[in-house]
């Protein structure tokens, strides 16, 4: 008998055939070891070298505390660094092909944050840190991406452009990235030497244009990249910048298909979401019960924040919605899943959410 779904999908009875001629085949081992050279759950690192970039910017160079390889990683992905009873996902700046024997990560000084404060204020040549394995999907597709890309940055979203920068001049790529990077001062500029230096000895394939001061209007985009049609724009930078950026891009007629955005952290603030309960008060706090632990928050802190603090501890990587790997299920109460979550079918049907962009509503119960 057929599923019940097979006939919502065209060419099912063929991938059902392939399904059961594969189940039918001796399955083959993968050993456990090769696993996790390439995809460790848990990276060991020692801090190396540390290089100021800015008054507020610091780069710690990180290599394996055992001296092995480390991991292979596309330009543009992170890792997610666990300090402090938490976690948070930083762009690897160092190019693809210093892989095996560092990487970069760049913070940036953010006012009253948690981790980026302790790192640069703390973090010295020889401490050691934890991290995940790289991961993320902001990265370059030679197949649907093309070879002449944008790149919009603002402020610590040059990270993941260094890297492909890095990726493009090392090799024979025959990629093209031009940069458009706005930032508040020339003195909050990151990278600003080596920029200028990738764009002088490879003029072919590198182009970087400074916004100091202002903002990335369409009209300022559009006279620096000239046309951009066909061409893939990624963007990176301050939560409001998305939003801002994609109004602009959209002025220009560039289609919502071709824009990239990077996963940058939990909404500011979640009340500001169309779906958000009109005259619920995103401060007063409810009951969450998770684990047997039970603790009051304010409905506008993030699950995965609040669980965090009471000692409760999802996995987590993106922090964003993105990669899934904080879903929790929703027993009881009703929580708000903000627009960023990448919730899946499933997800929405079973009460799954992604607890690092959902808020509690009512009194809740989660199971972790």
């Amino acid at each position: 008998m057929k599923h019940p779904l097979a006939a919502r999908y065209d060419g099912h009875d063929e991938i059902q055939a392939e399904i059961d001629r594969r189940a039918a085949r001796p399955v083959q081992e993968v050993p456990t070891g090769a696993v996790e050279r390439h995809h460790p759950r848990r990276l060991r690192l020692v801090v190396d070298e540390i290089r100021i970039e800015t008054s507020s910017t610091r780069t710690f160079r990180l290599r394996r505390e055992d001296g092995q390889p480390l991991p292979p990683f596309l330009a543009g992905q992170y890792v997610n660094v666990f300090t402090d009873g938490t976690s948070r996902p930083y762009a690897i700046a160092s190019g693809p092909a210093e892989h095996g024997r560092h990487y970069d990560l760049t913070v940036r000084r953010v006012p009253g944050g948690r981790i980026s404060n302790l790192l640069i204020d703390t973090l010295a040549v020889g401490d050691r840190l934890t991290t995940t394995g790289p991961m993320g999907i902001f990265h370059h597709n030679p197949l649907f991406h093309g070879d002449d890309l944008v790149f919009l940055a603002g402020g610590s979203g040059v990270v993941p452009a260094m890297s492909m920068l890095r990726e493009i001049t090392a090799s024979d790529s025959s990629r093209r990235l031009h940069l458009v990077y706005g930032s508040r001062d020339t003195e909050d500029v990151i990278f600003r030497d080596e920029l200028g230096a990738l764009a002088e000895v490879h003029p072919d394939r590198v182009r970087v244009d400074h916004v100091i001061g202002g903002l990335l209007t369409a009209a300022t985009i559009g006279e620096l990249t000239g046309p951009l049609r066909g061409r893939m724009v990624y963007v990176c930078g301050p939560q409001a910048m998305y939003p801002y950026a994609l109004e602009q891009l959209t002025r220009l007629g560039h289609p919502r298909r071709r824009v990239r955005f990077e996963a940058n952290g939990a909404p500011a603030r979640p009340e500001a979401q169309p779906h958000w309960p009109s005259g619920t008060d995103g401060t007063e706090p409810v009951t969450v019960t998770a684990r047997g632990t039970r603790f009051r928050s304010p409905r506008n802190r993030p699950l995965l924040d609040a669980l965090e603090d009471h000692g409760v501890r999802p996995e987590a990587a993106c922090r964003s919605g993105e990669c899934g790997m904080c879903l929790v299920r929703v027993v009881s109460g009703e929580v708000h899943t903000a627009e960023e979550a990448r919730l899946r079918t499933a997800d929405e049907r079973f009460g799954y959410t992604h607890s690092c962009v959902a808020y509690p509503l009512t009194d809740v119960e989660i199971e972790v």
